[in-house]
């Protein structure tokens, strides 16, 4: 009979994460998206719109267009050949967009895969590899082995990462899709009491402690 109250709760647990996810995914997923334009700003991407690179900037921007019209396949194949061969600026952006694409084709594996590659590049800036071990992170943090999230996590929250906030909140979500509910509001509340950690960051943790009880150590 215990193993059918197991199961039970397991569900419940499955379908409370499955709705969070659900609902705040979407918006921690498109913040760090909004975020790789201001580490393109940071590094200074304009070095690489002088005429030297205006082959690979057409080809960019090629590749962008078919993305656009919904050609994701076919904007993946263009971003890789890119990727492969194009100076260290262009090369980084697109491998960040064939993964992109990758993923908005449905193929989660590639596009993880294409992420890795650019994490291990050592031609890539350290913000730049730490941002696609990121991204990385977000397609897998619905159904890969914990562990491996976590191992994933623990170099991108050290203080000294630019992403740590980021990553702090995907842990956070990790702790509620284990149904760990009490460590993710440690989480979120730290989060929220940190002046230094982004404004749309702090926001969607006070909207999820709100869901998951209010803060922790408010209880009583």
């Amino acid at each position: 009979m215990s193993n059918i109250f197991r199961e039970v709760d397991e569900e419940l647990r499955h379908e409370r994460w499955r709705k969070l996810w659900q609902r705040y995914g979407k918006y921690v997923a498109g913040a760090v998206v909004a975020l790789v334009l201001g580490v393109a700003a940071q590094v200074g991407w304009r070095e690489y719109q002088t005429s030297q690179r205006l082959s690979e900037s057409v080809r960019f921007s090629n590749a962008s267009e078919f993305l656009a019209s919904g050609q994701a396949a076919l904007a993946a194949q263009q971003f890789a050949v890119l990727a492969d061969d194009a100076g260290a600026g262009y090369a980084a952006l697109a491998r960040l967009r064939e993964a992109e694409a990758l993923a908005e084709s449905g193929d989660t594996v590639g596009a993880v895969a294409a992420l890795d590659r650019l994490a291990a590049d050592d031609g890539a800036g350290e913000a730049l590899r730490e941002l696609a071990s990121l991204l990385a992170l977000y397609h897998l943090i619905d159904d890969a082995d914990p562990v491996v999230i976590e191992q994933r996590l623990a170099p991108l929250m050290r203080d000294e990462s630019p992403w740590r906030s980021s990553a702090r909140e995907l842990d956070g979500l990790l702790a509620i899709r284990l149904g760990d509910t009490a460590r993710a509001r440690e989480i979120f509340t730290a989060l929220t009491g940190d002046a230094a950690v982004p404004t749309a960051v702090r926001g969607r943790a006070a909207e999820l402690l709100a869901v998951l009880g209010g803060p922790a150590g408010g209880d009583g």
